[in-house]
Parts: C-alpha cells; sequence; structure tokens
C-alpha cells in the first residue's frame, strides 16, 4: 500500500522574495541555455553540451543567488 503525505508552507515575506529571486534565476538559465543550444544546432548541427556554471562569468549577478 503507498502512502502519500501533503505539506504546506507558510513562509514570511523575506522567503517569498527568495524563493521568487531563485526561480526567476532557473527560469532565465534554463531559457538561456536552451536557446543556446538551439542556436548552436541550426549553424553546425552538432549538439551543444552547456552547463549553468559556464553563464556566471557572463551574469554576474547569478554569483549572489
Amino acid at each position: 500500500m503507498n502512502k502519500a503525505y501533503k505539506f504546506r508552507i507558510y513562509p514570511n515575506a523575506e522567503q517569498i522574495d527568495m524563493f521568487a529571486r531563485t526561480f526567476g534565476c532557473v527560469r532565465f538559465l534554463y531559457n538561456r541555455m536552451l536557446s543556446d543550444k538551439i542556436r548552436y544546432y541550426e549553424e553546425t548541427g552538432k549538439q551543444l553540451k552547456n552547463t549553468p556554471a559556464q553563464y556566471k562569468s557572463e551574469f554576474e549577478w547569478l554569483n549572489r543567488y
């Protein structure tokens, strides 16, 4: 028999802000990496293997989060 538990969190204002900034960074990185992969594939026909760490030098604000 499988059991499931649901939890609900009640973050304060500071935590809500932190979640919003963190998920904003994640969304930005995902979209940027995807567009770079698509552009690279269209130009060369090969798959680009990029990582989020490669973008930290280009976008300094990612180092804060």
